[in-house]
């Protein structure tokens, strides 16, 4: 073993104690099939066996590569690919090596490309108001006829409600995503199947309309999450080294290339975060040259993508090196 002190950085640092807690927490919320962990939020195989041994046998997936890595590791028993291919041979290939790999499909096109590449279960993707993938609700019902007709089975009906996950209120995230689970159900009505599959991280204890929820996010967390009140903490933290710095700010060396941007600046306690460039961070009230902060990143999912492993640590011991095996496509 080694200690956090000794790690080259930037390095990621997962607080052991605070992942097993949140994966608990989420356990107890959701037990077993009612969720359906993403692992695109973390891309780590050895993460996703802490979920399993949680009891959540069943994970969604983002990538062909996320779903292949997952079956490698032994992890292939019930994955949903929430995402449109057009070309799903890699696939057909996991599922007649023994895997059961389920993928959305949103239009004709994808329904056949499903089919002509060996996949033996579908979901209808359904647009419940982010515009993004997912077929108008009238559209689900002849999707699922046309899928049935060219011999897949149709498990059900996903829908992803991302424009209401991130909402600051409340409220407002319960009546929207009351709206989606509306859409998502009339679709249902005409598609069938038992799979009534949504929600993330920051709707798991909304959304009681679906009888799946594809969070991810909890179980590491990022400041954005941690702006709802959820009862997850911060587990993934981006240990960085001060590197230069003035009587007014400090420079870290960790960066845009480090960090997941998209929902802001990370953050750092007792600090305020000026900017991030390609490989800095500056901030202020400035501290000592060669001290080590750890930063909070804003957005789990691309911050865990930019690294290549992350360091599972009790305290300021590090007691295991995990790759983050699932990058990539």
């Amino acid at each position: 073993m080694t200690s956090v002190f000794e790690l080259p950085t930037p390095a990621l640092l997962i607080d052991e104690a605070v992942l097993d807690r949140n994966i608990a927490e989420m356990a107890a919320a959701l037990p077993g099939a009612r969720l359906r962990p993403h692992v695109k939020a973390h891309k780590c195989t050895s993460l996703a066996r802490r979920q399993a041994a949680a009891g959540h046998l069943g994970f969604t997936c983002a990538t062909i590569r996320e779903c292949e890595g997952m079956a490698a590791a032994g992890l292939g028993s019930d994955l949903l690919l929430a995402n449109e291919v057009l070309d799903a041979r890699r696939i057909g290939a996991l599922i007649d090596s023994g895997s059961r790999v389920t993928v959305a499909v949103d239009s004709p096109r994808t329904v056949l490309a499903a089919a002509d590449g060996g996949v033996r279960e579908v979901v209808v993707d359904v647009n419940v108001g982010l515009p993004r993938c997912g077929c108008a609700v009238a559209d689900a019902g002849p999707l699922a006829d046309l899928a049935r007709s060219s011999g897949l089975e149709v498990r059900g009906v996903m829908g992803y409600e991302g424009h209401v996950v991130g909402l600051a209120s409340a409220e407002e995230r319960t009546a929207k995503c009351r709206a989606s689970m509306e859409l998502l159900l009339a679709a249902h009505a005409s598609v069938g199947g038992a799979l009534v599959s949504g929600g993330g991280t920051g709707t798991y204890a909304i959304n009681t309309w679906a009888n799946e929820i594809q969070a991810g996010s909890y179980a590491l967390m990022d400041t954005a999450y941690a702006k709802l009140g959820l009862p997850f903490w911060q587990a993934l933290f981006v240990l960085a080294t001060l590197i230069s710095g003035t009587g007014e700010w400090s420079v870290a060396n960790a960066g845009l290339k480090a960090f997941g941007m998209d929902h802001g600046n990370p953050s750092l306690d007792g600090a305020d975060i000026w900017y991030c460039s390609d490989e800095h961070t500056v901030f202020s009230p400035p501290r000592r040259v060669g001290d080590l902060v750890r930063f909070a990143p804003a957005h789990i999912d691309p911050t865990m993508a930019y690294h290549e492993r992350a360091y599972l640590c009790r305290d300021d011991e590090v007691i295991d090196e995990w790759p983050i095996d699932l990058r990539g496509w």
